[in-house]
Parts: structure tokens; sequence; C-alpha cells
């Protein structure tokens, strides 16, 4: 199994809303079988990004309140994102190309995870999942669309480079 320390830049856009986010950090890649891997950014601060770039390590003994773990699943064909936050919003997204996935947001309160009875459940319909790389990941883009019932939410665009 591989295991690897890679720089990545992630962006995360809305074709139709005014959502940008761009992130660059230090990242943990283990490669689960051919063609599968985990990606984990520990310690994320999303308070500390801005509309410029910033680039930070991570570090693992730092104060745990309001750092996220953003967690992805991927192959060539779906991807599962997870962030957890020990006290704040949660989710998680399962994009496959050409189907309606879930998207989970849950809260958690002083540490604890609340039952799936208090989640929020919304459909995504993935419009492309593009994977480039053959021995590790070097690019991933999603281009899907969020949907509540029958009211769509917006068209989104998340963008993995791994260097």
């Amino acid at each position: 199994m591989l295991t690897d320390h890679r720089s990545i830049s992630l962006s995360y856009l809305s074709t139709n809303l005014e959502i940008l986010v761009h992130l660059e950090a230090i990242a943990t890649l283990y490669q689960r079988e051919n063609n599968r891997f985990h990606l984990v950014l520990n310690n994320v601060e999303f308070s500390k990004i801005t509309d410029d770039t910033n680039f930070y390590f991570p570090k693992e003994n730092e104060e745990e309140n309001g750092k996220n773990l953003i967690w992805l699943e991927i192959s060539p064909f779906r991807v599962i994102m997870t962030q957890q936050n020990k006290n704040g919003v949660n989710y998680r997204h399962y994009w496959e190309r050409g189907i309606y996935g879930k998207s989970r947001y849950w809260l958690n309160e002083n540490g604890e995870s609340n039952q799936a009875k208090d989640s929020i459940y919304l459909r995504n319909f993935t419009r492309n999942l593009t994977f480039k790389g053959t021995s590790t990941p070097e690019s991933l883009r999603i281009e899907y669309e969020l949907w509540s019932n029958h009211l769509n939410l917006g068209h989104y665009v998340l963008h993995l480079e791994v260097n």
C-alpha cells in the first residue's frame, strides 16, 4: 500500500452563485487498490482561507476547535468526499457520473455526532467526473448539480490537482 504526502490544490466553485474557494495544502495519499485512493487533509482551517492563495502545512498538535478533516475516496468511476468537524457542519457527498447521488449534511455539537434523523439529505446529479493519473491521481474534476426534491440548488465544480 502506497502512503505519500503530496501538495494539492483544491478548488470549489459554483457556476451560478458567488461561491469560490481555493485551498493549497499538504495531504496524505493512500493507495487502497489499483486506481482506488484515499486523500486526507487534516486540520484544515477554513477561517484562514481567503480569496488569495494560502499555502500551509498542517500541524498535528494544534488546537482542534474549528478545524476540519477532509477525506476523499477516489476512483476513476466514483468519488466520496467527507468533511468532519468536531463542532460544526459535516457533510458527505457521493458522486458517480450520470447518476443521482446523495449529499448528507449534519451538525456535531460539543463533539457529539447526531443521529441520521437529524441529517439533511439532498440529491446531486453528476454531469461529469474526470480522473487523470495512472499510478497515482494527478487531477480530478467533478461537475454536478445539487437538488432538493424538484428545486435545483445550483451547479458546482470541484477540481483537485495533486502534485
